[in-house]
């Protein structure tokens, strides 16, 4: 067996959006940390969170993964962990080989990344899920939407791997399923990985919360939850409009959370930070999706306002052993993100409405990528919203963050654009 050395460097692998945040936490604990990064060059999607030098070594994992594994060996560290989804595939399968201790069920390793065989996983753990096919032969889509007596029903259609809502499409029933399902077949996502297959679930209508965990030995401690609240852009789904974190008190705690754990335990989550959204239906909470990686989007900063506490810093406190681990969490300050949500195409003319936004009672933080002469697209992923912008709200009276809310979202409604590419920024 390969064993972890507890006074061993940290490895981040693709230290990227919210992972970038392991190494200065590592780092203030005294522990040096190296990044395994899976592509000499990170994703676009991710390039602008990447700060190579916060590593005192950075390793380009290639399609033989036995010169990363003895280098790091080498190295002995005390653990390895994904920073974002593209780096869970190379975590898991490095993991097992450097420090097999501390590695997830190396046999449920695609339950934590693929989507189809994560939806079996928890089926297989006899949890309910959404009902759902993952193939690449429409005709076999079209036997399935018969047995499964959703013929005439809204669809979902998603790539099995992709990140950050990239890729998900609502299909009305009135619309062709087949048209979108051969469009999106085949093509690559934005982390550039061909979606070989597509998942065909039932369109699932709920309450959506996000369950941010830290795993240790098997167990799983609840470091916040969230709710979203998505909205549809035209043909776009799953379009961010906002999230807050709630308190540990509400009704529907127990379980989401009781379930939010069976699910860790079905895809073989032993170590490590996860990501799970789960929407609350009529019939129970149902898996979306979980990512076994931290929050993305600079969430562990913004949860440390809410919280005093992060998922990345109960990681970083397990394996220096400088600190507890709770169950659960306290919620100190109400905090609430807007995602900025472009509706129609133009090149922007008047920018400058959102100069006010830092004068806002409850403003705590905000990125606003939008300029005079931008051209602007429909908002249609998370990706897209965070290129756009987003503002953090925090007060102690939740009455005030809602009011500054409806006035970033006038403020939206007058944006100008003009549909005439004229004038475009390069």
């Amino acid at each position: 067996m390969t064993i972890s050395n507890p006074e061993g460097l940290a490895v981040i692998v693709d230290p990227y959006s919210s992972g970038a945040f392991f190494a200065p936490a590592f780092a203030e604990a005294g522990v040096p940390v190296v990044a395994v990064v899976s592509s000499p060059a990170p994703p676009e999607v991710y390039a602008s969170s990447y700060r190579p030098q916060d590593f005192s070594q950075i390793i380009i994992a290639t399609e033989d993964l036995s010169e990363v594994v003895n280098k790091l060996r080498e190295l002995r560290p005390r653990c390895i962990l994904p920073g974002c989804e593209s780096g869970v595939e190379l975590a898991d399968a490095i993991a097992p080989l450097v420090v097999e201790d501390l590695a997830n069920v190396p046999e449920k390793a695609s339950a934590r990344r693929h989507k189809g065989d994560m939806a079996a996983a928890v089926a297989q753990a006899g949890l309910p899920i959404i009902a759902q096919i993952c193939t690449n032969d429409a005709d076999e889509v079209e036997k399935w939407l018969y047995q499964a007596d959703l013929i005439g029903r809204d669809l979902v259609i998603k790539p099995p791997k992709s990140a950050s809502t990239d890729g998900v499409t609502k299909v009305p029933s009135c619309e062709d399923w087949r048209k979108i399902f051969n469009e999106m077949l085949g093509k690559h996502n934005r982390l550039g990985i061909l979606n070989d297959k597509l998942l065909v679930q039932e369109y699932t209508a709920g309450v959506e919360y996000v369950i941010d965990t830290i795993s240790y030995e098997g167990k799983h401690s609840i470091s916040d939850i969230c709710r979203y609240h998505k909205i549809d852009n035209g043909q776009y789904m799953a379009i961010y409009d906002s999230m807050e974190w709630l308190p540990p008190t509400i009704p529907v705690y127990d379980q989401i959370v009781d379930y939010a754990c069976g699910v860790l335990d079905a895809v073989g989550m032993r170590f490590g930070t996860s990501h799970l959204e789960v929407m609350l239906t009529e019939r129970g909470p149902r898996l979306i999706e979980i990512g076994t990686r931290p929050h993305g989007g600079g969430h562990p900063r913004f949860c440390r306002v809410a919280t005093g506490d992060s998922q990345v810093d109960r990681a970083v406190r397990y394996f220096t052993r400088k600190g507890s681990i709770p169950d659960s969490f306290k919620l100190i300050t109400h905090v609430l993100v807007v995602f900025l949500i472009c509706r129609a195409e133009g090149t922007v003319s008047n920018a400058e409405i959102f100069d006010g936004v830092r004068e806002l009672h409850s403003h705590h933080f905000s990125v606003i990528n939008i300029r005079n002469n931008d051209w602007l697209e429909p908002t249609k992923d998370l990706f897209a919203s965070l290129k756009l912008g987003f503002v953090v709200l925090a007060h102690e009276d939740r009455s005030q963050i809602m009011a500054d809310y409806k006035l970033i979202r006038t403020l939206e409604q007058q944006l100008k654009l003009n549909t005439k590419k004229t004038n475009i920024k390069a």
